[in-house]
């Protein structure tokens, strides 16, 4: 499912679980929320996910939610490269997080 930024400023008390910025091709960056409710991707206005140039922007804009733990996603394409019979995991990189 998705959610927008204005979706996510309307909803009093929320909390932000994970936080994953999931690398595509290394050149964008898109949003997936770990919420209450379950797993939401960040969209615009117009229903599209919305792209950003680097983990950091992404992680500006959403500063001001109370988010528990961010981790950047890398996923790998070496196991197609070597004709691997089982997908490679892919990498994941914290770069924020909160002890409770």
């Amino acid at each position: 499912m998705r959610i927008t930024l204005e979706e996510l400023r309307q909803r009093p008390n929320l909390r932000v679980e994970l936080l994953e910025l999931l690398s595509l091709e290394g050149q964008f960056y898109m949003a997936r929320l770990h919420l209450e409710e379950g797993l939401r991707v960040l969209s615009d206005d117009t229903g599209h996910t919305r792209l950003f140039k680097s983990a950091w922007q992404a992680q500006d804009l959403l500063g001001s939610f109370d988010v528990m733990r961010t981790d950047v996603v890398h996923a790998s394409a070496y196991d197609e490269m070597v004709g691997l019979d089982a997908p490679a995991d892919p990498m994941r990189i914290r770069v924020q997080g909160r002890r409770s």
